[in-house]
């Protein structure tokens, strides 16, 4: 019988291989959710989902889900959608707007996996350059927005929010042309789903996500990338 690790202070986390089956990619509980655990976390494909009232679980899914920046579908709406709107985009000027927006979006089963934990801890990954958002603007209203965690070149998407129309889908197609601009590869999109697939992400073995994670991490993105402004729109 396959036993679930139990973390403590020391910022161990267990192979991905030893990954549970079902459910799909639970690997480890407990710990804590510091800054430097998690980015031990992202460094080695693990990331944590939980829910309000449960321990902190830890997970490495198999598949994987990646969307290739090569690879990202801009439809020919998006494109002209993007050419014509009057929005404003922008780059880590509102992170803890953005998290507290997407922690607010309704959910089927009217719950949250973003708890006031996960959003203190994210904030201060932010807070250390971590962690970083891309937010969408009309008439100085946050409409949309995206963020995630930069490990190496890669940005581990988390969660993203519209509260107008392709304001998420206008947020992503200008993190692509970002990150595309400073040399990555690939986001971590952890699961796919059909939105995110709608947008390019695919599924690939959890070992060849982990061999391209491993190589990427061996970079880094360029310090002035995530300074807070306002970006031009990426047509």
């Amino acid at each position: 019988m396959l036993t679930l690790t139990q973390l403590d202070k020391d910022l161990i986390f267990p192979r991905c291989e030893y990954a549970l089956d079902e459910p799909n990619g639970l690997l480890a509980f407990g710990g804590d959710l510091s800054v430097a655990r998690l980015i031990k976390a992202y460094k080695n494909g693990v990331f944590p989902w939980y829910s309000q009232g449960e321990p902190i679980l830890w997970w490495s899914p198999d598949p994987r889900g990646i969307l290739l920046l090569d690879e990202f579908k801009c439809s020919k709406s998006l494109a002209k959608f993007s050419r014509n709107c009057d929005f404003q985009i922008s780059v880590n000027m509102a992170f803890d707007q953005v998290i507290d927006s997407c922690a607010n979006v309704p959910r089927n089963d009217s719950g949250t996996w973003i708890t006031a934990e996960m959003i203190q801890a994210y904030k201060n990954l932010h807070n250390q350059g971590h962690a970083h958002s891309i937010e969408i603007w009309h008439d100085q209203e946050l409409i949309g927005g995206l963020y995630g965690v930069a490990v190496g070149k890669v940005f581990c998407g988390e969660s993203m929010f519209h509260t107008v129309t392709n304001a998420s889908k206008l947020a992503m197609l200008n993190l692509v042309k970002l990150l595309k601009a400073d040399g990555a590869v690939f986001i971590d999109c952890q699961m796919q789903n059909p939105h995110l697939a709608s947008l390019g992400c695919m599924e690939i073995p959890r070992e060849h996500f982990l061999a391209k994670l491993k190589q990427q991490t061996e970079h880094s993105f360029s310090p002035s990338l995530w300074r807070v402004r306002y970006l031009e729109p990426q047509l």
